[in-house]
């Protein structure tokens, strides 16, 4: 637990969190009420940054192969980012939430070059950013780009979302006895294989900035309002 408060947040959310009652692509009853959850956050003065996956559409790691090169796998995914945000923005819009879609692959006809001042600018204005794309480059996951990008932007904390409402020892869907931790260091992290929470290249840069990581349970109500005033229900890696 902690009691600060956080003023500026980066929240990463997979793409299969948004598939909903679906197999795949975007339930947009799911972004609907996330901009019911995300609306009392800025309520509170908060600055906020979503990164989005792209796992409900492609996940590069799984289509590279059988002729198709890993470099365009993770092309294919990072257009699958950008697909979500883009549904994203409109429905944040469509809620009342002023909302810019920044993209770090480019897509200037249907979204904003990510440039680093024109962010800042959009968050000084009390816009929700949503960054696509991840950084733009294959090979590296959009939570190592949460990290990356949250560093660049100043954030005080990055909130990964989860179907979890935690870090574990071990996997609890295959382990009955498994553990919740609520205060672990991303050393430890780094350094127990059981702990599948996070991309590892993602918690070893966050480490070198010392950058905490709050692990939770996004689709509760209230968990994303109470995570931000510091009442979080999750995991704090630190």
């Amino acid at each position: 637990m902690t009691d600060k408060k956080y003023t500026r947040v980066l929240l990463k959310f997979s793409g299969e969190q948004l598939s909903g009652d679906f197999d795949g692509g975007i339930d947009p009853k799911i972004c609907t009420w996330l901009a019911s959850e995300i609306k009392p956050v800025l309520e509170h003065k908060v600055e906020l940054i979503i990164m989005v996956g792209g796992g409900n559409f492609a996940r590069g790691e799984r289509l590279a192969g059988n002729g198709i090169k890993r470099v365009t796998a993770d092309h294919i995914g990072m257009l699958g980012t950008l697909m979500n945000a883009l549904a994203m923005t409109d429905i944040f819009e469509a809620q009342g939430i002023a909302t810019r879609c920044l993209s770090n692959i480019f897509a200037t006809q249907v979204a904003e070059q990510f440039i680093h001042r024109l962010a800042n600018k959009h968050l000084e204005k009390n816009r929700v950013i949503i960054v696509a794309g991840g950084i733009g480059r294959p090979y590296i996951t959009t939570d190592t780009a949460a990290v990356s990008l949250a560093l660049e932007l100043d954030c005080q904390v990055v909130l990964k979302a989860t179907k979890y409402d935690g870090v574990y020892d071990k996997d609890p869907n295959k382990y009955s006895d498994a553990l919740k931790i609520e205060n672990i260091s991303h050393k430890e992290v780094l350094s127990n294989n059981n702990i599948k929470i996070m991309d590892k290249a993602a918690i070893g840069l966050a480490m070198d900035h010392d950058l905490p990581i709050i692990i939770f349970e996004a689709m509760k109500k209230k968990n994303i309002l109470n995570t931000v005033l510091g009442h979080t229900s999750g995991s704090i890696i630190s």
